[in-house]
């Protein structure tokens, strides 16, 4: 089995993990950066492989969250797992944000639910083996509520709590619901994996961003 190290600096509250896949051990770090994970994630990640006694060349696989987040946070994720990657001759796994939330559920319908602002929400839908059963979307949330599958739908997210009221008025009223920390690397980790074993890791030059809307400056430019 292999050895991964995963990245999440998609959002203010970032993590590292490192997963030893022959002996299933997790150690996952917070990272917390008000001014941005840039100056001190080379760093935090020196720390976390001399505390584990191992180097770089002792990883397998390097993945990131790939998003939806912070556009800048999405960038320095990828950019450092992609470097580490070419640098030491492995592949890299990018794994979706609202994927790896799917993997702290335990429904066979795993509705996700990211905060983007404006008043939308970046969601989909993963089934039990975090398949994907409805496309990233970026809309209303109860315009999205509207669109979701019958069934048993469990929804994960962060934070739900602005949800609440439109969820108790639709009819997921009552769903099963999964708050997690927002700490994504150890799930990521854990993802990334298995499509590592499968054969799914990617050259480092193929691993891209998935952003589901586009940036404020590129919406601005496509205005003028």
């Amino acid at each position: 089995m292999a050895r991964i190290l995963a990245l999440d600096t998609t959002a203010e509250l970032g993590s590292i993990a490192i997963l030893d896949g022959e002996r299933g051990a997790l150690t996952e770090v917070v990272l917390h950066s008000p001014e941005g994970f840039g100056h001190i994630l080379f760093d935090r990640i020196g720390l976390l492989l001399e505390r584990e006694g191992i180097g770089v060349a002792g990883i397998d696989c390097f993945a990131a969250a790939s998003g939806p987040g912070s556009f800048t946070g999405v960038r320095i994720g990828l950019t450092a797992v992609k470097g580490l990657a070419e640098a030491s001759g492995k592949r890299v796994v990018a794994v979706s944000n609202l994927r790896a939330l799917a993997w702290y559920g335990s429904g066979p319908l795993r509705a996700t639910v990211l905060d983007a602002r404006r008043g939308e929400i970046y969601g989909a839908v993963y089934g039990a083996g975090l398949e994907p059963v409805q496309p990233e979307r970026v809309m209303k949330f109860p315009a999205w509520l509207e669109g979701l599958p019958g069934g048993e739908v469990e929804f994960i997210g962060a934070n739900l709590a602005p949800f609440a009221p439109a969820l108790e008025a639709s009819r997921f009223r009552g769903a099963h619901v999964v708050r997690i920390s927002g700490t994504l690397a150890g799930a990521i980790a854990s993802i990334a994996l298995g499509e590592f074993v499968a054969g799914r890791a990617v050259d480092p030059a193929a691993a891209d961003a998935n952003y589901v809307r586009r940036s404020d400056a590129e919406l601005f430019w496509k205005e003028q």
